[in-house]
């Protein structure tokens, strides 16, 4: 019996119509273009409108997605959306999102690993197409981070930016080599202070806002991205040559080129968003991915590596060859 591959066939971004630049958040806080561009590399980020919602931005990304692998809402069994900024406590994002899409016969539930929930949704949604537990899915990294950042403080609110990406999951029988080839995720809730939101319902009864310890989080991720790039290469049985595009978590640009110059791979083979997007949390990875197979440098049949850190600490990579046969 031929061995069960899970595609990933089509892609779709969503970003809120406002643009801040960093010139707007120098009359906010005590900062300047220059001082953000050199320590993030970030110019400017998307923000909701104020009746826009999470799911909002996670609706219009899957029907980008839907629309461009030709398929109906009805198609989709698993819907899975990555968030830390859901629109309510309960009931799940991806509930809503199944409503609004009218995917009715889709098994629906959020995920929350923060940053690194987009690699952590796509581990799951394989696992669960690869058990037989649905034919498609959609996973989707929707945030609207600028509702829990504290606007006051600049070494926080200048990083961070609203957006969803959406990818399109389908098993298949007959597409050995492609679709998702292999995941690793790790977590160590012993660094759970140097990256977390102060609220939330059982402690304060509050959202809170997002607390982070910068230099902290980057000597962690370039380590950690590093050596779990490393594990998820052995588990394929691929060398780092083989990778067509790095399309990593976008949160900061010295991150980026420390991973960039660890794999030894030039800025042809690397996807890089942050300038525009910011840090969108878990939806920069599939944000960067949508705006790149857009603009026609990510193809069919290449090989792309994604890889995220985000707080908890959590940290995942995942390998696949994009498209169909």
């Amino acid at each position: 019996m031929p061995e069960t591959s899970i595609l990933m066939t089509s892609v779709g971004g969503y970003l809120p119509e406002r643009i801040v630049t960093n010139e707007d958040l120098v009359s906010m806080v005590d900062t300047s273009d220059e001082w953000i561009r050199q320590r993030t590399g970030i110019c400017q980020r998307h923000i909701v409108a104020e009746d826009e919602k999470t799911s909002d931005l996670a609706c219009h990304a899957a029907r980008k997605a839907l629309a461009g692998a030709g398929l109906e809402a009805t198609d989709i069994d698993l819907i899975i959306i990555a968030t830390s900024t859901p629109d309510d406590t309960f009931p799940s994002t991806a509930t809503r999102v199944q409503h609004m899409l009218g995917a009715t016969s889709a098994i629906a539930f959020d995920v929350q690993a923060v940053c690194a929930g987009f690699v952590y949704a796509l581990d799951i949604a394989d696992a669960m197409l690869r058990a037989g537990r649905g034919k498609r899915a959609i996973v989707i990294g929707a945030e609207s981070f600028s509702k829990i950042l504290d606007w006051e403080d600049r070494s926080t609110c200048v990083l961070f930016g609203d957006g969803a990406g959406a990818v399109i999951l389908e098993s298949s029988q007959d597409a050995d080599g492609y679709g998702v080839l292999a995941s690793k995720l790790h977590s160590d809730g012993a660094h759970r202070d140097i990256l977390y939101v102060d609220g939330g319902p059982s402690s304060t009864g509050q959202v809170g806002h997002l607390r982070m310890e910068g230099n902290k989080v980057f000597r962690h991720a370039v380590e950690k991205l590093s050596t779990v790039m490393d594990e998820v290469l052995e588990l394929a049985s691929m060398k780092v040559e083989q990778i067509d595009w790095l399309v990593p978590h976008q949160a900061n640009i010295r991150i980026i080129e420390g991973m960039q110059k660890k794999m030894g791979l030039g800025d042809d083979r690397v996807v890089k968003t942050v300038d525009r997007h910011a840090n969108t949390s878990a939806a920069s990875i599939p944000l960067a991915l949508s705006a790149a197979v857009a603009d026609g440098r990510i193809e069919n049949g290449q090989i792309l590596a994604f890889e995220a850190i985000g707080g908890g600490l959590v940290w995942g990579a995942a390998l696949v060859r994009f498209g169909r046969p």
